[in-house]
């Protein structure tokens, strides 16, 4: 006895029933393709958050560690840079401006990659990038950059309100 005779089931309706499936996965990935952006806001915005207010907090140490690694104007790249991570943090997690803010946050991790964070960059390239956080941090602001926030986002609302073709002068 053939084998598709023995289960019930024909070639024919096993194929229906992958393409169903298939199609069952499409619409629930486009379902759902929303998620990515805004975990990624929320996960990356928290993070800088963080970490732009622990140098806020110890603003001094901030100071001094910037001297340290010989950054021009120390006390104030520290502000900037701690403001930056404060108010960038929180628009990535609302999802407002979140290109440039992505772009503003990705120079910081370039120099972190080039002062702070150099010996281990160096020491994992050609092993374990993902072992340095500031690449990932980068690929991922790279990512939101280039992509942007997604449709859960204020982005979306204020594109949807005064993007192109939106015009408000009534």
């Amino acid at each position: 006895m053939h084998s598709a005779s023995m289960t019930g089931t024909s070639f024919s309706d096993r194929a229906f029933s992958a393409s169903a499936l298939l199609g069952r996965l499409s619409r629930f990935n486009a379902a759902a393709a929303f998620l990515a952006p805004l975990l990624t806001r929320l996960v990356l915005g928290y993070a800088f958050f963080l970490t732009g207010r622990g140098k806020w907090m110890n603003f001094d140490k901030t100071v001094g560690f910037f001297t340290q690694l010989g950054i021009p104007m120390p006390q104030a790249n520290a502000a900037f840079v701690s403001s930056l991570e404060v108010f960038g943090g929180l628009l990535l997690i609302a999802g407002l401006g979140t290109r440039v803010i992505s772009l503003l946050l990705g120079s910081t991790m370039v120099v972190a990659l080039l002062t702070a964070d150099k010996e281990s960059f160096l020491g994992a390239l050609g092993s374990d990038l993902t072992e340095v956080t500031p690449v990932v941090y980068l690929l991922f602001l790279c990512w939101l950059g280039l992509y942007g926030a997604g449709r859960l986002s204020l982005d979306t609302l204020v594109w949807r309100r005064f993007g192109p073709g939106n015009d408000r002068s009534d």
